[in-house]
């Protein structure tokens, strides 16, 4: 990636985390990792889908047993 994507993507996730704050809709540390593997271009766009996902199906199953 060049420099001036990676810029691109670092101000997409800035803008976003923005828009969130702003909708008071907490973004989780582990969420701010992907982002920021993401913008480096470390990770494809699918693969913090991916890791998204299975994070949030593993706590809603964790949730889940509790109840």
């Amino acid at each position: 990636m060049t420099a001036k994507q990676i810029s691109r993507r670092v101000a997409a996730v800035k803008t976003a985390d923005a828009i969130n704050a702003i909708e008071g809709v907490p973004v989780s540390a582990y969420a701010r990792t992907l982002s920021a593997l993401w913008a480096k271009g470390e990770l494809t766009g699918e693969q913090m889908k991916a890791a998204l996902l299975a994070s949030h199906k593993k706590m809603a199953e964790q949730v889940n047993r509790r109840v």
